[in-house]
């Protein structure tokens, strides 16, 4: 298999994988403030850049769909500019018409791969389920990235966003769209993440929540292969899990 982007197949190669049983996999990204180090389109590069990883390591039959790059961010527009926000109900029920779209196409098992904490799509994918319960299911696993900062970095730097867990990535995996030179020192309060009306330039100057100095490609590299490896386990275990009768 070439590739494992839905979108560089023919319409009658995508019929042929779902006969042969293919998952589909959504990533939901978003356009927001990183900092002024990272591109405000890191969290959708990394979103389906890490899908398709993930997918390639198991070798698996699935395809990714390209990451949606907007989604609700209402947090960074107090930052001014850098963001697209789409509001929670607007942004649950565009979803919802992909996951139909795809169920009705034929695919039987379908993951929804969050580009940000914030992506609250388990009303959605639990209102999908209802409907197409006999012939397709979705699931949206947790996100895994904390718990690996804290297994594989030093567990006593902070992190939440922008920060050196991001950075290291991109230094690693895309060095030249980093503002090496712009990292931040730590600014950052305690954020109230529970907080409904949550908004990040109370918290920070920067846009950095955590701490981004402590960033290098090194760590980047044993970031990225933990990611890839904890994603696809993830994957592997949702192909089976979210099957209709799985």
């Amino acid at each position: 298999m070439k590739s494992y982007k839905f979108t560089d197949y023919t319409y009658l190669e995508i019929k042929g994988f779902i006969e042969d049983g293919y998952l589909a996999i959504l990533p939901t990204g978003c356009t927001e403030q990183q900092g002024p180090h990272l591109p405000v389109g890191f969290d959708t590069w990394f979103a389906e850049t890490v899908a398709i990883a993930a997918v390639q390591h198991n070798r698996g039959r699935a395809l990714v769909l390209p990451a949606m790059p907007f989604g609700p961010t209402p947090e960074h527009r107090g930052f001014g500019s850098g963001y697209v926000n789409i509001p929670h109900p607007v942004h649950e029920e565009f979803i919802y018409f992909v996951l139909e779209s795809l169920a009705e196409q034929g695919f039987s098992t379908i993951v929804v791969w969050r580009g940000c904490g914030e992506h609250r799509l388990q009303r959605t994918v639990d209102k999908f389920n209802a409907k197409f319960q006999d012939r397709c299911t979705a699931c949206v696993p947790a996100l895994p990235y904390r718990d690996i900062w804290l297994r594989v970095a030093d567990p006593t730097v902070p992190c939440g966003h922008a920060d050196s867990f991001a950075t290291s990535i991109a230094l690693y995996k895309f060095p030249e769209i980093v503002r090496v030179d712009k990292i931040p020192p730590p600014n950052a309060g305690q954020v109230d993440w529970n907080d409904p009306h949550l908004d990040f330039s109370k918290y920070s100057e920067t846009g950095v929540i955590g701490d981004a100095t402590k960033a290098s490609a090194e760590l980047g590299s044993r970031l990225w292969n933990e990611v890839v490896t904890t994603s696809a386990a993830i994957i592997r275990n949702a192909a089976v899990n979210c099957a209709p009768n799985g």
